[in-house]
């Protein structure tokens, strides 16, 4: 038994009830603007009778924005008489980074995909990792977590699922990342995975699936649409949603050890020298870091530790040193 004191968190949706309900996840937040203030978190919950239930989430970093367009635009248009069961939608998760565009509350500076399990008496972004923890993520059959590469990556557009003990969900969940269909897809390796909203859905047992959809902070057409076409699918695929998925070619990706990421050991200018998707070869360059302090200074280079293509890339053009300048990743045949 829990022996956590209940979340402050209160819906404004009944999560039971059938029918299309816009409303907010309120959370009691007092300021010096507002003594007795809340922050409102948008939810929307389409239901129609009994079946699996989806919960669709974005902007769990705030500057990340395929999955809000997306998410938005599901929620103004699914219609429930083709839904059997649940879905859960809420587009913009840490809601104070969304408002803020940053990847982190500008709050507490909290993470939220950092933030899980949460805690119900901590920080607001603790409070909210708590809620989804408890309360939402017990509800759902599968998750679909919308994430791109905000303001500082740009990644090739793909869905992932994560290589999991469980060989029967790694298999559903790779399943419904082809169903996705996105251009890639990915078998995702994470740096650290400690905290991630990721890990709390996998270790419920839960099928989860993300995104990485392009980024520099901004979204593109091209993202959004694979975006939108992709979240259906998904609903089409887990029986949620009638009508057939609408399958596009996708290529599989693999991250299959550390080696995938390159870091910068200096401060400086990146010169990207490989285009995103292209072929890598162990060794080559991938990009130079060019000192700015001072002229005359040769630049440092940064080589691929492994054969692939490139996957992701530094997003602007400074970097610091241990920013993540690039992400290879190998094709599966």
């Amino acid at each position: 038994m829990s022996s956590l004191r209940p979340s402050p968190i209160t819906p404004t949706v009944d999560f039971d009830r059938d029918g299309v309900q816009h409303g907010f996840l309120r959370l009691p937040y007092s300021r010096d603007d507002s003594a007795w203030g809340s922050v409102m978190i948008p939810i929307c919950v389409i239901r129609n009778g009994s079946g699996p239930s989806a919960l669709l989430t974005g902007g769990n970093h705030g500057d990340e924005y395929e999955g809000p367009l997306a998410l938005y635009d599901l929620a103004r248009t699914l219609d429930p008489k083709q839904v059997s069961g649940t879905v859960i939608i809420v587009p913009a998760m840490n809601y104070p980074a969304f408002r803020a565009g940053t990847r982190t509350s500008p709050i507490d500076k909290g993470n939220l995909n950092r933030s899980f399990p949460g805690r119900p008496d901590g920080t607001v972004t603790e409070k909210i990792a708590d809620y989804f923890q408890r309360e939402l993520l017990p509800r759902a059959d599968i998750a679909l977590d919308f994430h791109s590469g905000g303001k500082t990556l740009d990644f090739v557009p793909f869905c992932a699922a994560h290589i999991r003990p469980d060989k029967v969900l790694e298999a559903k969940g790779f399943a419904a990342v082809e169903a996705f269909s996105a251009p890639w897809s990915m078998k995702m390796l994470e740096i650290d995975a400690v905290g991630m909203f990721d890990t709390a859905a996998e270790e419920m047992g839960k099928l989860f699936i993300t995104t990485e959809l392009g980024g520099g902070g901004t979204a593109r057409a091209e993202t959004v649409r694979i975006a939108r076409r992709g979240v259906l699918n998904v609903l089409r695929h887990a029986g949620i949603v009638a009508g057939a998925v609408e399958m596009q070619p996708t290529r599989w990706l693999d991250m299959p050890s550390g080696d995938c990421f390159s870091f910068a050991e200096d401060d400086g200018m990146i010169e990207t020298m490989i285009d995103l998707g292209e072929p890598v070869e162990e060794g080559q360059v991938l990009a130079r870091i060019h000192s700015i302090g001072r002229t005359g200074a040769a630049p440092q280079e940064i080589r691929a530790r492994m054969s692939g293509l490139l996957a992701a890339r530094h997003f602007p053009g400074l970097v610091k040193a241990g920013d993540c300048t690039a992400v290879v990743a190998v094709l599966v045949d």
